[in-house]
Protein backbone atom coordinates (compact mmCIF):
# COMPACT_ATOMS: atom_id res chain seq x y z
CA UNK A 1 0.00 0.00 0.00
CA UNK A 2 1.32 3.44 -0.90
CA UNK A 3 1.43 5.83 2.02
CA UNK A 4 0.48 9.41 1.22
CA UNK A 5 0.90 12.18 3.75
CA UNK A 6 -1.68 14.80 2.88
CA UNK A 7 -0.97 18.31 4.20
CA UNK A 8 -3.82 20.36 5.63
CA UNK A 9 -4.80 23.60 3.86
CA UNK A 10 -2.01 26.17 4.19
CA UNK A 11 -2.68 29.68 5.55
CA UNK A 12 -1.96 31.31 2.17
CA UNK A 13 -3.65 30.11 -1.04
CA UNK A 14 -0.41 30.05 -3.01
CA UNK A 15 1.07 27.53 -0.55
CA UNK A 16 -1.78 25.03 -0.67
CA UNK A 17 -0.53 21.69 -1.95
CA UNK A 18 -2.73 19.85 -4.47
CA UNK A 19 -4.38 16.60 -3.36
CA UNK A 20 -2.57 13.38 -4.21
CA UNK A 21 -3.34 11.96 -7.62
CA UNK A 22 -4.38 8.52 -6.42
CA UNK A 23 -4.98 8.50 -2.69
CA UNK A 24 -6.10 5.13 -1.40
CA UNK A 25 -8.79 4.71 1.28
CA UNK A 26 -6.24 3.58 3.88
CA UNK A 27 -3.73 6.31 3.19
CA UNK A 28 -3.56 8.62 6.19
CA UNK A 29 -3.56 12.38 6.44
CA UNK A 30 -0.56 14.08 7.98
CA UNK A 31 1.80 17.02 7.88
CA UNK A 32 4.94 16.55 5.78
CA UNK A 33 8.09 16.60 7.89
CA UNK A 34 6.29 15.63 11.10
CA UNK A 35 6.90 12.06 12.30
CA UNK A 36 3.85 10.82 14.19
CA UNK A 37 4.73 7.84 16.39
CA UNK A 38 1.82 8.26 18.81
CA UNK A 39 -0.82 6.09 17.13
CA UNK A 40 -1.70 4.31 20.39
CA UNK A 41 -3.05 7.59 21.77
CA UNK A 42 -4.84 8.79 18.62
CA UNK A 43 -4.24 7.47 15.13
CA UNK A 44 -4.24 9.85 12.16
CA UNK A 45 -7.29 10.16 9.96
CA UNK A 46 -7.61 7.67 7.11
CA UNK A 47 -8.58 9.00 3.70
CA UNK A 48 -11.69 6.77 3.79
CA UNK A 49 -12.93 8.53 6.93
CA UNK A 50 -12.21 12.03 5.62
CA UNK A 51 -13.90 11.32 2.29
CA UNK A 52 -16.99 9.82 3.91
CA UNK A 53 -17.42 12.84 6.18
CA UNK A 54 -16.85 15.31 3.34
CA UNK A 55 -19.46 13.54 1.19
CA UNK A 56 -22.09 13.58 3.94
CA UNK A 57 -21.54 17.10 5.27
CA UNK A 58 -23.74 18.88 2.68
CA UNK A 59 -26.58 16.59 3.76
CA UNK A 60 -25.91 16.99 7.47
CA UNK A 61 -29.21 17.04 9.38
CA UNK A 62 -30.98 15.35 12.27
CA UNK A 63 -30.94 11.57 12.74
CA UNK A 64 -34.16 9.68 13.59
CA UNK A 65 -35.98 13.00 14.04
CA UNK A 66 -37.00 14.40 10.67
CA UNK A 67 -39.09 13.66 7.60
CA UNK A 68 -37.10 15.80 5.16
CA UNK A 69 -34.77 14.38 2.53
CA UNK A 70 -31.66 15.48 4.44
CA UNK A 71 -32.80 13.90 7.68
CA UNK A 72 -33.83 10.69 5.96
CA UNK A 73 -30.45 10.39 4.26
CA UNK A 74 -28.61 11.00 7.54
CA UNK A 75 -30.74 8.46 9.37
CA UNK A 76 -30.01 5.90 6.67
CA UNK A 77 -26.29 6.69 6.80
CA UNK A 78 -26.24 6.30 10.59
CA UNK A 79 -28.00 2.93 10.57
CA UNK A 80 -25.91 1.68 7.66
CA UNK A 81 -22.84 2.64 9.67
CA UNK A 82 -24.15 0.55 12.57
CA UNK A 83 -24.59 -2.44 10.26
CA UNK A 84 -21.13 -2.02 8.70
CA UNK A 85 -19.40 -1.73 12.07
CA UNK A 86 -21.33 -4.69 13.46
CA UNK A 87 -20.42 -6.83 10.45
CA UNK A 88 -16.77 -5.80 10.70
CA UNK A 89 -16.57 -6.97 14.31
CA UNK A 90 -18.58 -10.13 13.76
CA UNK A 91 -21.70 -9.14 15.68
CA UNK A 92 -24.11 -12.05 16.09
CA UNK A 93 -27.78 -11.92 15.12
CA UNK A 94 -28.94 -11.10 18.65
CA UNK A 95 -26.19 -8.61 19.51
CA UNK A 96 -26.60 -4.86 19.89
CA UNK A 97 -24.16 -2.41 18.31
CA UNK A 98 -24.19 0.78 20.38
CA UNK A 99 -22.39 3.93 19.34
CA UNK A 100 -20.51 5.61 22.18
CA UNK A 101 -17.86 8.31 22.43
CA UNK A 102 -14.90 5.93 22.82
CA UNK A 103 -13.79 2.73 24.59
CA UNK A 104 -13.92 4.37 28.02
CA UNK A 105 -17.51 5.42 27.40
CA UNK A 106 -18.41 1.95 26.12
CA UNK A 107 -16.99 0.20 29.20
CA UNK A 108 -18.67 2.67 31.53
CA UNK A 109 -21.94 1.95 29.75
CA UNK A 110 -21.40 -1.77 30.25
CA UNK A 111 -20.62 -1.20 33.93
CA UNK A 112 -23.94 0.65 34.29
CA UNK A 113 -26.01 -2.22 32.87
CA UNK A 114 -24.51 -5.06 34.92
CA UNK A 115 -27.16 -7.08 36.76
CA UNK A 116 -27.21 -6.59 40.52
CA UNK A 117 -24.65 -8.73 42.29
CA UNK A 118 -22.33 -9.11 39.29
CA UNK A 119 -18.69 -9.78 40.16
CA UNK A 120 -16.19 -8.37 37.67
CA UNK A 121 -12.79 -10.03 37.30
CA UNK A 122 -9.95 -8.02 35.76
CA UNK A 123 -6.15 -8.09 35.73
CA UNK A 124 -3.86 -5.44 37.16
CA UNK A 125 -2.43 -4.76 33.71
CA UNK A 126 -5.50 -3.01 32.36
CA UNK A 127 -5.95 0.55 31.12
CA UNK A 128 -7.81 2.72 33.62
CA UNK A 129 -10.89 2.44 31.41
CA UNK A 130 -11.02 -1.25 32.29
CA UNK A 131 -10.10 -0.82 35.96
CA UNK A 132 -12.10 2.11 37.28
CA UNK A 133 -15.74 1.72 36.09
CA UNK A 134 -16.45 -1.61 37.76
CA UNK A 135 -18.46 -1.91 40.99
CA UNK A 136 -17.05 -2.46 44.46
CA UNK A 137 -16.26 -6.08 45.15
CA UNK A 138 -14.58 -6.58 41.79
CA UNK A 139 -11.64 -8.98 41.69
CA UNK A 140 -8.33 -7.71 40.33
CA UNK A 141 -5.88 -10.50 39.53
CA UNK A 142 -2.10 -9.91 39.56
CA UNK A 143 -0.28 -9.07 36.35
CA UNK A 144 0.82 -12.40 34.85
CA UNK A 145 4.35 -13.07 33.68
CA UNK A 146 3.19 -14.88 30.55
CA UNK A 147 -0.08 -15.42 28.66
CA UNK A 148 -0.48 -18.98 29.92
CA UNK A 149 -0.26 -17.73 33.48
CA UNK A 150 -3.17 -15.38 32.81
CA UNK A 151 -5.28 -18.32 31.68
CA UNK A 152 -4.37 -20.38 34.76
CA UNK A 153 -5.01 -17.47 37.11
CA UNK A 154 -8.42 -16.79 35.63
CA UNK A 155 -9.38 -20.44 35.81
CA UNK A 156 -8.43 -20.58 39.50
CA UNK A 157 -10.25 -17.34 40.30
CA UNK A 158 -13.46 -18.39 38.59
CA UNK A 159 -13.34 -21.84 40.21
CA UNK A 160 -13.11 -20.13 43.59
CA UNK A 161 -15.97 -17.75 42.79
CA UNK A 162 -18.14 -20.67 41.75
CA UNK A 163 -17.23 -22.83 44.77
CA UNK A 164 -20.27 -23.52 47.02
CA UNK A 165 -20.19 -21.24 50.04
CA UNK A 166 -18.43 -18.39 48.19
CA UNK A 167 -21.31 -17.17 46.07
CA UNK A 168 -21.51 -20.27 43.89
CA UNK A 169 -24.66 -22.32 43.57
CA UNK A 170 -25.42 -25.85 42.39
CA UNK A 171 -28.03 -24.47 39.97
CA UNK A 172 -26.41 -22.75 36.98
CA UNK A 173 -29.46 -20.53 36.46
CA UNK A 174 -29.21 -19.19 40.02
CA UNK A 175 -25.50 -18.43 40.04
CA UNK A 176 -24.58 -14.75 40.53
CA UNK A 177 -23.34 -13.19 37.28
CA UNK A 178 -19.60 -12.94 36.69
CA UNK A 179 -18.00 -10.77 34.01
CA UNK A 180 -14.35 -11.11 32.99
CA UNK A 181 -12.98 -7.83 31.58
CA UNK A 182 -9.65 -8.03 29.79
CA UNK A 183 -7.64 -6.16 27.20
CA UNK A 184 -6.93 -7.54 23.75
CA UNK A 185 -3.54 -5.81 23.55
CA UNK A 186 -1.76 -3.72 26.17
CA UNK A 187 -1.66 0.01 25.55
CA UNK A 188 1.67 0.11 27.43
CA UNK A 189 3.63 -2.72 25.83
CA UNK A 190 1.56 -3.73 22.81
CA UNK A 191 1.63 -7.33 24.01
CA UNK A 192 -1.36 -9.38 22.93
CA UNK A 193 -3.44 -11.19 25.52
CA UNK A 194 -4.82 -14.72 24.99
CA UNK A 195 -8.41 -13.60 24.50
CA UNK A 196 -9.74 -16.80 22.92
CA UNK A 197 -8.25 -18.95 25.70
CA UNK A 198 -9.59 -16.63 28.41
CA UNK A 199 -13.01 -16.75 26.75
CA UNK A 200 -12.99 -20.55 26.88
CA UNK A 201 -12.17 -20.45 30.60
CA UNK A 202 -14.96 -17.92 31.22
CA UNK A 203 -17.44 -20.05 29.30
CA UNK A 204 -16.45 -23.17 31.23
CA UNK A 205 -17.33 -21.43 34.50
CA UNK A 206 -20.53 -19.81 33.25
CA UNK A 207 -19.03 -16.30 33.17
CA UNK A 208 -19.26 -13.65 30.49
CA UNK A 209 -16.26 -11.85 29.03
CA UNK A 210 -15.77 -8.29 27.77
CA UNK A 211 -12.75 -7.26 25.70
CA UNK A 212 -11.18 -3.83 25.55
CA UNK A 213 -10.08 -3.92 21.91
CA UNK A 214 -9.01 -0.29 21.63
CA UNK A 215 -5.41 -1.24 20.85
CA UNK A 216 -6.00 -4.59 19.17
CA UNK A 217 -8.63 -3.61 16.60
CA UNK A 218 -6.41 -1.17 14.62
CA UNK A 219 -3.78 -3.87 14.13
CA UNK A 220 -5.59 -7.21 13.76
CA UNK A 221 -9.00 -8.61 12.84
CA UNK A 222 -11.31 -8.86 15.87
CA UNK A 223 -14.47 -10.96 15.62
CA UNK A 224 -16.75 -11.42 18.63
CA UNK A 225 -18.29 -14.62 17.25
CA UNK A 226 -14.94 -16.23 16.41
CA UNK A 227 -13.43 -15.28 19.76
CA UNK A 228 -16.69 -16.25 21.52
CA UNK A 229 -16.68 -13.12 23.67
CA UNK A 230 -19.80 -11.42 24.98
CA UNK A 231 -18.87 -7.75 24.69
CA UNK A 232 -16.36 -5.75 22.69
CA UNK A 233 -15.39 -2.09 23.21
CA UNK A 234 -13.56 -0.08 20.53
CA UNK A 235 -12.51 3.54 19.91
CA UNK A 236 -12.83 5.09 16.47
CA UNK A 237 -10.07 7.60 17.13
CA UNK A 238 -7.55 4.76 17.45
CA UNK A 239 -8.95 3.12 14.31
CA UNK A 240 -8.15 6.01 11.93
CA UNK A 241 -11.58 7.62 12.38
CA UNK A 242 -10.88 10.58 14.70
CA UNK A 243 -14.40 11.97 14.91
CA UNK A 244 -15.31 11.04 18.48
CA UNK A 245 -17.15 7.74 18.09
CA UNK A 246 -16.69 4.34 19.69
CA UNK A 247 -18.77 1.20 19.90
CA UNK A 248 -19.96 -1.40 22.35
CA UNK A 249 -20.90 -4.64 20.63
CA UNK A 250 -22.50 -7.43 22.60
CA UNK A 251 -25.31 -9.48 24.10
CA UNK A 252 -28.66 -7.74 24.17
CA UNK A 253 -30.21 -9.12 27.37
CA UNK A 254 -28.28 -7.09 29.96
CA UNK A 255 -28.51 -3.98 27.80
CA UNK A 256 -32.28 -4.23 27.33
CA UNK A 257 -32.95 -5.03 31.00
CA UNK A 258 -31.05 -2.07 32.50
CA UNK A 259 -32.15 1.56 32.80
CA UNK A 260 -30.80 3.77 30.01
CA UNK A 261 -27.20 4.91 30.27
CA UNK A 262 -28.52 8.42 29.51
CA UNK A 263 -32.13 9.51 30.00
CA UNK A 264 -33.51 11.75 27.28
CA UNK A 265 -34.87 12.06 23.80
CA UNK A 266 -34.55 9.03 21.58
CA UNK A 267 -34.30 6.58 24.49
CA UNK A 268 -38.03 6.53 25.13
CA UNK A 269 -40.96 4.70 23.63
CA UNK A 270 -43.54 6.68 25.63
CA UNK A 271 -43.50 9.51 28.17
CA UNK A 272 -46.71 10.22 30.08
CA UNK A 273 -47.89 13.14 32.17
CA UNK A 274 -46.83 11.57 35.46
CA UNK A 275 -43.22 12.02 36.59
CA UNK A 276 -42.25 8.37 36.27
CA UNK A 277 -44.64 7.38 33.48
CA UNK A 278 -41.89 6.40 31.05
CA UNK A 279 -41.51 3.39 28.82
CA UNK A 280 -37.96 3.06 27.61
CA UNK A 281 -37.02 1.88 24.15
CA UNK A 282 -35.32 -1.43 23.56
CA UNK A 283 -32.40 -2.02 21.27
CA UNK A 284 -29.53 0.43 20.67
CA UNK A 285 -31.81 3.48 21.04
CA UNK A 286 -32.24 2.70 24.75
CA UNK A 287 -28.66 3.79 25.46
CA UNK A 288 -28.16 6.40 22.71
CA UNK A 289 -30.25 9.31 24.01
CA UNK A 290 -29.78 12.70 22.41
CA UNK A 291 -28.59 13.66 18.94
CA UNK A 292 -26.03 11.03 17.90
CA UNK A 293 -22.54 11.57 16.52
CA UNK A 294 -23.47 10.94 12.91
CA UNK A 295 -20.12 11.95 11.42
CA UNK A 296 -18.20 9.81 13.90
CA UNK A 297 -20.32 6.77 13.11
CA UNK A 298 -20.00 7.27 9.37
CA UNK A 299 -16.24 7.82 9.58
CA UNK A 300 -15.75 4.69 11.67
CA UNK A 301 -17.88 2.64 9.29
CA UNK A 302 -15.88 3.92 6.32
CA UNK A 303 -12.61 2.78 7.87
CA UNK A 304 -14.13 -0.58 8.82
CA UNK A 305 -15.25 -1.02 5.23
CA UNK A 306 -11.83 -0.09 3.87
CA UNK A 307 -10.06 -2.47 6.24
CA UNK A 308 -12.52 -5.25 5.42
CA UNK A 309 -11.50 -4.95 1.78
CA UNK A 310 -7.76 -4.76 2.48
CA UNK A 311 -5.13 -7.48 2.72
CA UNK A 312 -4.93 -7.59 6.50
CA UNK A 313 -2.16 -10.19 6.45
CA UNK A 314 0.03 -7.92 4.31
CA UNK A 315 -0.68 -4.94 6.58
CA UNK A 316 0.20 -7.07 9.62
CA UNK A 317 3.47 -8.25 8.08
CA UNK A 318 4.49 -4.70 7.18
CA UNK A 319 3.74 -3.46 10.68
CA UNK A 320 5.59 -6.35 12.30
CA UNK A 321 8.66 -5.57 10.18
CA UNK A 322 8.57 -1.96 11.41
CA UNK A 323 8.05 -3.13 14.98
CA UNK A 324 11.03 -5.48 14.78
CA UNK A 325 13.17 -2.68 13.32
CA UNK A 326 12.17 -0.40 16.17
CA UNK A 327 12.72 -2.96 18.95
CA UNK A 328 16.06 -4.13 17.57
CA UNK A 329 17.19 -0.55 17.23
CA UNK A 330 16.20 0.27 20.80
CA UNK A 331 17.95 -2.85 22.09
CA UNK A 332 21.16 -1.66 20.42
CA UNK A 333 21.13 1.60 22.42
CA UNK A 334 22.89 0.95 25.75
CA UNK A 335 21.03 3.73 27.54
CA UNK A 336 17.53 2.57 26.50
CA UNK A 337 15.55 -0.10 28.34
CA UNK A 338 12.29 -1.54 26.96
CA UNK A 339 9.29 -2.26 29.18
CA UNK A 340 7.53 -5.59 28.87
CA UNK A 341 5.13 -7.81 30.79
CA UNK A 342 5.72 -11.11 29.01
CA UNK A 343 8.85 -12.55 27.42
CA UNK A 344 10.71 -10.64 24.71
CA UNK A 345 9.25 -12.83 21.94
CA UNK A 346 5.58 -12.51 22.96
CA UNK A 347 3.14 -11.57 20.20
CA UNK A 348 2.47 -7.85 20.11
CA UNK A 349 1.05 -5.01 18.05
CA UNK A 350 2.94 -1.89 16.99
CA UNK A 351 3.53 -0.38 20.43
CA UNK A 352 6.80 -0.13 22.39
CA UNK A 353 7.39 1.60 25.72
CA UNK A 354 10.87 2.32 26.98
CA UNK A 355 12.98 4.60 29.15
CA UNK A 356 16.18 6.53 28.52
CA UNK A 357 18.50 6.06 31.47
CA UNK A 358 19.46 9.26 33.23
CA UNK A 359 16.91 11.34 31.32
CA UNK A 360 13.47 12.53 32.36
CA UNK A 361 10.95 11.07 29.92
CA UNK A 362 9.04 14.35 29.54
CA UNK A 363 12.29 16.13 28.65
CA UNK A 364 13.16 13.49 26.06
CA UNK A 365 9.69 13.75 24.50
CA UNK A 366 9.99 17.53 24.36
CA UNK A 367 13.42 17.25 22.72
CA UNK A 368 12.13 14.78 20.14
CA UNK A 369 9.27 17.13 19.28
CA UNK A 370 11.14 20.42 19.37
CA UNK A 371 14.39 19.41 17.72
CA UNK A 372 13.48 16.42 15.57
CA UNK A 373 9.77 16.85 14.69
CA UNK A 374 8.98 13.46 16.22
CA UNK A 375 5.86 12.92 18.30
CA UNK A 376 5.80 10.20 20.99
CA UNK A 377 3.94 9.81 24.27
CA UNK A 378 5.45 10.15 27.73
CA UNK A 379 4.02 9.36 31.16
CA UNK A 380 2.27 6.33 32.63
CA UNK A 381 -0.22 5.95 29.77
CA UNK A 382 -3.45 5.82 31.81
CA UNK A 383 -2.32 2.45 33.15
CA UNK A 384 -0.53 3.58 36.30
CA UNK A 385 -0.42 0.28 38.24
CA UNK A 386 1.02 -1.60 35.26
CA UNK A 387 3.44 1.11 34.14
CA UNK A 388 4.89 1.57 37.63
CA UNK A 389 5.36 -2.19 37.97
CA UNK A 390 7.08 -2.47 34.60
CA UNK A 391 9.38 0.44 35.39
CA UNK A 392 10.48 -1.30 38.58
CA UNK A 393 11.00 -4.56 36.71
CA UNK A 394 13.00 -2.78 34.01
CA UNK A 395 15.29 -1.32 36.66
CA UNK A 396 15.80 -4.75 38.23
CA UNK A 397 16.35 -6.47 34.86
CA UNK A 398 18.85 -3.89 33.62
CA UNK A 399 20.57 -3.36 36.96
CA UNK A 400 20.35 0.41 36.47
CA UNK A 401 19.44 2.85 39.20
CA UNK A 402 19.08 5.90 36.95
CA UNK A 403 15.81 5.05 35.23
CA UNK A 404 13.15 7.80 35.34
CA UNK A 405 9.77 7.33 37.07
CA UNK A 406 7.82 7.62 33.80
CA UNK A 407 8.29 6.13 30.34
CA UNK A 408 8.18 6.93 26.64
CA UNK A 409 5.97 5.15 24.13
CA UNK A 410 6.36 4.88 20.37
CA UNK A 411 3.54 3.37 18.32
CA UNK A 412 3.17 2.72 14.61
CA UNK A 413 0.43 1.86 12.14
CA UNK A 414 -0.84 2.79 8.69
CA UNK A 415 1.40 5.51 7.33
CA UNK A 416 4.44 4.62 9.43
CA UNK A 417 7.67 3.99 7.53
CA UNK A 418 11.18 2.69 8.12
CA UNK A 419 12.41 6.27 7.78
CA UNK A 420 10.20 7.31 10.72
CA UNK A 421 11.63 4.54 12.87
CA UNK A 422 15.20 5.36 11.88
CA UNK A 423 14.73 9.06 12.67
CA UNK A 424 13.53 8.16 16.16
CA UNK A 425 16.45 5.80 16.75
CA UNK A 426 18.95 8.40 15.56
CA UNK A 427 17.41 11.06 17.83
CA UNK A 428 17.51 8.72 20.83
CA UNK A 429 21.13 7.87 20.13
CA UNK A 430 21.89 11.56 20.21
CA UNK A 431 20.00 11.94 23.49
CA UNK A 432 22.42 9.73 25.42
Amino acid sequence: MTVTLVPPPAPHPTRTAPPPAAAGPLDVLGVPGQVNLDYAATAPCARAAADAVAELLPWYASVHRGAGALSRRCTLAYERARQTVGDFFGARAGDHVLFTRNTTDALNLLARVLPAGTTVVTFGGEHHANLLPWPRGSVRLPVPREPAEAVRALNAALAELRRPGTGGSPGADRRPPVLVAVTGASNVTGERWPVAELARVARRHGARIAVDAAQLAPHAPVDVATLDVDYLAVSGHKLYAPFGAGVLVGRADWLDAAPPYLAGGGATGHVGAATHDVRWATGPARHEAGTPNLLGAVALAAVCGALAGADRAALHDAEQALLARLRHGLAALPHVVELRTFGPDAARVGIVSFVVAGRDSADVAADLAGNHDIGVRDGLFCAHPLARRLLAEAAARSGRRDLPPTALRASVGLGSTAEHVDRLLAALAAAA
